[in-house]
């Protein structure tokens, strides 16, 4: 295994590019997932990372509320 180089790996795991793996995790909303973001839960809180998956930087954690209106048909 390459930990310096997670793409060298990529090809093992049988998992297509847009897949999402962390959606297994219980401090990622699958809603919002679902739609491109980041969506990370900072779990003491319930505030969620709004911005887009695989983003620069740390997350920006928004109330619940902001998170549901992000959510379409919502």
């Amino acid at each position: 295994m390459n930990a310096e180089n997670p793409a060298a790996n990529a090809g093992t795991t049988g998992m297509a590019d847009d897949e999402r793996p962390d959606l297994s995790n219980s401090n990622v909303r699958e809603d919002l997932a679902m739609t491109g973001r980041c969506a990370l839960v900072h779990l003491p809180t319930g505030r969620t990372c709004l911005l887009p998956l695989r983003h620069q930087g740390p997350c920006e954690f928004h109330r619940p509320q902001e998170a549901q209106d992000m959510v379409p048909g919502s």
